[in-house]
This record gives C-alpha cells, structure tokens and sequence, in this order.
C-alpha cells in the first residue's frame, strides 16, 4: 500500500505541475481530472472479483488514496468562493461530484 501511495502521490504532482502549466491556475482543471481519473481506477478495481486482497489494496487504498485529492478539491472550492467566483464554485463541485460518480460506474463496468 506504502508504495501505491508514493506512485498515486508523484502522479498526482506530475498531473497537477502539468495542468496548471498548461491550463492555468484560474480553475483547478488538474484536481477535477485527478479526482475522476481516480474514480475511475477505484471503480474499475472495485468491479474485479478476480483481483486479490492485496491487489485490491494496493490500487484501492494505495495508489488512489494517494491519487486522489479530496481535501485540495475542498481548499479549491472554498477559495472560489472566497474569491467571489461562486459560480465557478458551484460548476467545480456539482462537475466533480457528477464525473466522479460517473467514472466509479464505468470503472465497474469496465
């Protein structure tokens, strides 16, 4: 589990230096894709049966526990409105909200 977190937690840096590089920082576009993606993994784990205990916890708590970005989602929306971008805040959360749920189901599926 210790090393899925270091592999989540360096792609979850690499994602986010890239995507403000290339986005820019306005909206948090990185964290939003980081969060679905890792719904998607999680949720593409979760609906293998074959996948041991271990393999299971590797990517489900390892990797995407480090993958994933809960609490700078939190800080991101928070500051949107802060800000007085509560639009903005709102678009972030219900499209985070909304992809992320999506991705677990087609994880599953997959």
């Amino acid at each position: 589990m210790a090393l899925g977190g270091a592999i989540g937690s360096l792609a979850r840096h690499g994602l986010s230096v890239a995507g403000a590089a290339l986005l820019g920082r306005r909206f948090p576009w990185a964290t939003l894709g980081i969060n679905v993606g890792g719904s998607l993994l999680i949720g593409y784990a979760a609906g293998r049966p074959g996948l041991s205990a271990a393999a299971r916890a590797f990517v489900m708590v390892g990797v995407c526990g480090g993958f994933t970005t809960f609490s700078s989602f939190s800080l991101q929306s928070f500051e949107l409105v802060r800000g007085g971008r509560v639009g903005s805040a709102a678009g972030y959360v219900g499209g985070s909200v909304l992809l992320c749920l999506a991705a677990v189901a087609i994880g599953i599926r997959l």
